[in-house]
């Protein structure tokens, strides 16, 4: 069997509704994960009362597959 080579520790912080906030290695500060537009819409999330909207982490998966 193959040593394990790497180990990501990641902390996440539910904030409000789907607002998180992710400490990831690397990173100095914590990326903030929502929901927008069509996603915020299919969850019954209302932007207006959330706030702010951010990339939901299925952004950040395709950001990442197309990298």
């Amino acid at each position: 069997m193959a040593e394990v080579v790497y180990v990501s520790t990641v902390r996440l912080e539910r904030r409000k509704g789907p607002l998180r906030l992710a400490y990831l290695p690397g990173e100095e500060r914590p990326i903030t994960f929502s929901v927008h537009g069509g996603i915020a819409k299919h969850y019954g999330v209302d932007e207006k009362k959330l706030g702010e909207s951010h990339a939901a982490t299925i952004d950040y998966v395709v950001a990442a597959t197309a990298g």
